[in-house]
């Protein structure tokens, strides 16, 4: 069964439960306005009183079908509710599926390729080295994907609740980037800041490190530029600590913006190369974002014009 058809299923099924129990309740208080008119007949032939025989028993039949209708109509609600979050976990089960099975299989059938080369062939030295190069590429994209899976359980499992040390998260940024340059050769990262700024905030620094790899993999992943930008601005309000990751990248439709914080969401096509990947870095680093307390947000003027991406701390969580 596809899932539209699914969906309008049930949509179907509740519009016609409602109907049929409004339908049922016109018809109930009809037929019980025939048999109390009849009643009242029966009433004036044998001269019985009509206050003791109808005013509290109608009353109290109404007040107790009212209860009865009213639970029924929230029951078929909750249902309706419930059956859409099984949709939903539905679609995310397929979409995970889809997403992890293609991670797995592309680089696993590329290392099947050059293993029966070597086999097969002699390869001179240069051209076995570049195979080999390729393979190791290969090695490490499962190695990220099985890492990835690992660190949402974690993440999930609330795993991550000890170990928060006070650090400075300026000096915190600045010294991330500088250590990995290796991960990002093909980037250029700038870290901007208001003269004398420091914010020292409690962190756990292996999921902060996380969340920054994260965002600054996500804008060179997602970035069809020459040279991928990436820049980190700190700013300040009255309430919150923000630090801006700006890229100049593909951008993103404003209807996109919450739904990239889904797990395993990809935008596009998933056959686009583009949108290659697990689906999980933005999800974590919502998450992440979260366990210290703050909010991660998106914003892009459209497509073509990069997006940012804007980590909200609590400053009442500062740490002197």
């Amino acid at each position: 069964m596809t899932r539209s058809r699914w969906f309008f299923q049930t949509l179907f099924v509740f519009i016609f439960s409602i109907f049929a129990l409004g339908l049922s309740l016109f018809l109930y208080i009809y037929w019980y306005m025939e048999v109390s008119q009849g009643l009242r007949k029966l009433m004036d032939k044998f001269d019985l009183n009509k206050t003791q025989v109808l005013a509290s028993e109608t009353w109290l039949v109404i007040l107790i079908l009212s209860i009865l209708m009213a639970l029924i109509f929230v029951g078929i609600f909750i249902i309706f509710v419930y059956s859409q979050k099984t949709f939903r976990l539905f679609r995310l089960q397929e979409n995970f599926i889809n997403n992890f099975t293609h991670e797995l299989k592309t680089p696993v059938t590329s290392l099947k390729l050059y293993l029966e080369t070597f086999l097969k062939h002699e390869i001179p030295v240069e051209k076995r080295n570049i195979f080999i190069n390729y393979m190791l590429q290969d090695v490490a994209r499962l190695s990220d994907t099985i890492n990835r899976i690992m660190n949402m359980a974690k993440i999930e499992s609330k795993s991550y609740t000890k170990d928060f040390v006070a650090s400075e998260i300026v000096s915190e940024v600045k010294r991330f980037c500088s250590n990995n340059k290796h991960l990002f050769p093909d980037c250029e990262i700038s870290v901007c800041h208001p003269p004398g700024f420091q914010f020292r905030y409690q962190i756990n620094q292996s999921l902060f490190e996380m969340l920054l790899i994260n965002l600054i993999t996500n804008g060179i992943k997602y970035n069809h530029s020459k040279k991928p930008e990436i820049l980190i601005d700190f700013s300040e309000t009255k309430k919150k600590i923000q630090i801006r990751f700006q890229d100049n990248g593909i951008g993103l439709e404003r209807m996109e913006l919450k739904k990239i914080f889904r797990k395993f969401y990809q935008v596009g096509d998933s056959d686009d190369m583009s949108a290659r990947g697990s689906g999980l870095g933005l999800y974590m680093a919502q998450n992440i974002a979260r366990i210290h307390k703050g909010k991660l947000i998106a914003d892009s003027q459209g497509p073509g014009k990069g997006t940012t991406f804007i980590l909200m701390l609590p400053r009442n969580r500062m740490v002197q």
